[in-house]
């Protein structure tokens, strides 16, 4: 996947100090600034592939759960910007399906994030898919154009039939390139996480990683901020990856979460990476 081996270097680990983030209006919140927009700027000169996993057993695409806990306390927040293919007159009628107060607020707090983003999202929302990859705070992955399921019986939703699966990857990642987003790595999370043995060998010629996760934030469709941030703090452990989203319409209360999860989980000593650095030990 040579098209996507021009990246930012991962992360350089920060100093054991990092309870701290500044606000909107740039004040210190508690003390001690994480300092990862620095340092992920400062490494932003190095280039270097992507971590990824070996193929699995007759070639099947690899599954990432977790990292490696005896690296630290270290967990990802990742955050799927959904949108189906025929969303569009929903879009056109007023609902949003981004949310870049949250993109803002993970700036503000300095947290490192990997957004699987659907090529849909992109095409609807090129100058925000564009700012996200330059950002170094932030990794672009391929949640699939479509938002169709690559299983049957996956939460209602629509099957891409096996033909078309790595047809439907591809055109995500044209769909990124088209907006001028950059920095997208070679990972791709299934619709709903569903995946079966078909799956993985219809996507094996894009040569990705597939990524699930350990921990369930269940700010889809939640109105209870407050819930999401216990269910994320109780579940989280070292080299946790949490799965959130970034849509507005499907997920309202995840950016009031987040502003409970970062702060409780840095003064537990956790510091927040990408996918790539956690996939990297």
């Amino acid at each position: 996947m040579t098209t996507y081996l021009r990246i930012l270097a991962i992360v350089a680990v920060l100093g054991a100090s990092l309870a701290g983030c500044a606000d909107g209006a740039g004040k210190a919140v508690t003390s001690g600034s994480s300092g990862a927009r620095a340092a992920a700027t400062s490494n932003s000169a190095v280039v270097k592939a992507p971590p990824t996993l070996a193929p699995g057993p007759g070639g099947l695409t690899p599954v990432f759960k977790r990292g490696n806990p005896a690296a630290g306390k270290t967990v990802a927040l990742t955050f799927d910007a959904d949108m189906t293919a025929d969303q569009g007159t929903r879009a056109a009628r007023g609902e949003r399906f981004d949310n870049p107060s949250l993109i803002a607020l993970l700036r503000r707090l300095e947290v490192l994030s990997t957004v699987f983003m659907t090529g849909r999202w992109a095409e609807e929302y090129p100058t925000q898919a564009k700012a996200i990859g330059e950002d170094p705070l932030f990794e672009i992955a391929n949640h699939s154009y479509s938002h169709h399921a690559f299983t049957a019986d996956c939460y209602g939703l629509p099957r891409v039939d096996e033909t078309k699966m790595n047809e439907d990857v591809q055109r995500a990642f044209t769909a990124f390139r088209d907006a001028g987003a950059r920095n997208v790595m070679p990972y791709f999370r299934f619709p709903g996480g569903c995946y079966d043995d078909t799956a993985l060998r219809a996507l094996a010629p894009s040569k990705v990683t597939a990524v699930q996760w350990d921990v369930v934030s269940g700010d889809a469709f939640a109105t209870d901020a407050d819930a999401v941030a216990q269910q994320v703090l109780e579940g989280v452990k070292p080299g946790s990856l949490v799965v959130m989203h970034c849509t507005r319409s499907a997920a309202p209360v995840t950016e009031d979460a987040v502003q409970q999860i970062v702060p409780e989980l840095r003064k537990q000593g956790y510091r927040f990476v990408k996918v790539s650095e956690l996939m990297s030990h």
